[in-house]
């Protein structure tokens, strides 16, 4: 099946595409069939070859999220426009960042959360201490009983 879609090209840090039709599973620097058009970000100008573009499409060719908006934004062909995914490392940051900053209530009952938890581990050490010393009471008398038993000769 045939898409058409950017193909990258440009230095680092100043991206350029290629607009170009080919397979479906062909890498997008890889082998194409035909360039199409370009688009520069930076710029923000586009060269369409709109007839081979719209031959193509009527051929069967599908184009990718964004090459399909970029073509409606240009206005090559009339559509809506799709909505493009996210990578999903970039839709946790989103996410993230839209979450609302902490009313003061809840910075209270953080602060309050971090003053219970030091009780809580002061519990446990007296704990711990009360077990150490049944054990040395535990070991004291069972000294105590083998010191009674007498020895056999």
């Amino acid at each position: 099946m045939l898409t058409i879609r950017f193909a990258r090209v440009g230095k680092k840090n100043k991206a350029q595409y290629k607009i170009v039709l080919q397979e479906r599973t062909a890498t997008p620097t890889g082998r194409h069939v035909e360039i199409l058009g370009a688009h520069d970000p930076h710029l923000k100008s586009t060269v369409l070859n709109e007839d081979r573009i719209k031959y193509w499409l009527s051929k069967g060719a599908q184009a990718s999220d964004t090459v399909h908006n970029l073509l409606v934004k240009k206005g090559v062909i009339t559509d809506k426009k799709r909505s493009v995914k996210l990578p999903a490392k970039k839709v946790e940051e989103v996410v993230a960042e839209a979450k609302p900053a902490e009313t003061p209530a809840e910075a209270v009952k953080a602060e309050v959360k971090a003053e219970e938890a030091p009780k809580e581990e002061t519990k446990t050490e007296e704990k711990v201490e009360e077990k150490k010393e049944e054990v040395k009471v535990e070991a004291v008398k069972a000294e105590e009983v083998v010191a009674e038993v007498p020895k056999a000769e």
